[in-house]
């Protein structure tokens, strides 16, 4: 059972509904793999992960290097890659990335970056 729904339980409230306003966008800071018919800017993209996948490049706080530091938003969202249109706010892997990361949050754990 997620950490969120474990706390909503324990205090009968729901669990909170994630919203852009209040996100802590772990979403992008998950690792994007890049499928071949993605066209980012090169400036943008590691050309091969240890593994030999093509993924974007991160800012040195483990940010995807697409996020606008200053709007806090995708500065190539009309063009972003595949995977990150796949991603769904609300869905099972958005709600369980956000409870690990609130678990490991309020344990003093430091985020881990995927």
């Amino acid at each position: 059972m997620r950490a969120s729904a474990v706390q909503a339980e324990s205090t009968g409230a729901p669990p909170p509904e994630p919203l852009c306003s209040r996100c802590d966008a772990v979403c992008c800071r998950l690792t994007v793999v890049l499928m071949p018919e993605d066209r980012v800017p090169r400036h943008l993209m590691v050309v091969r992960n240890a593994q030999g996948v093509e993924v974007m490049a991160r800012n040195d706080e483990g940010w995807c290097a697409a996020v606008d530091p200053l709007h806090m938003r995708c500065s190539i969202y009309a063009d972003r890659p595949t995977i990150c249109r796949r991603f769904a706010m609300g869905a099972a892997y958005c709600l369980d990335i956000r409870d690990t990361y609130r678990t490991q949050l309020q344990r003093g754990i430091p985020l881990t970056l995927y």
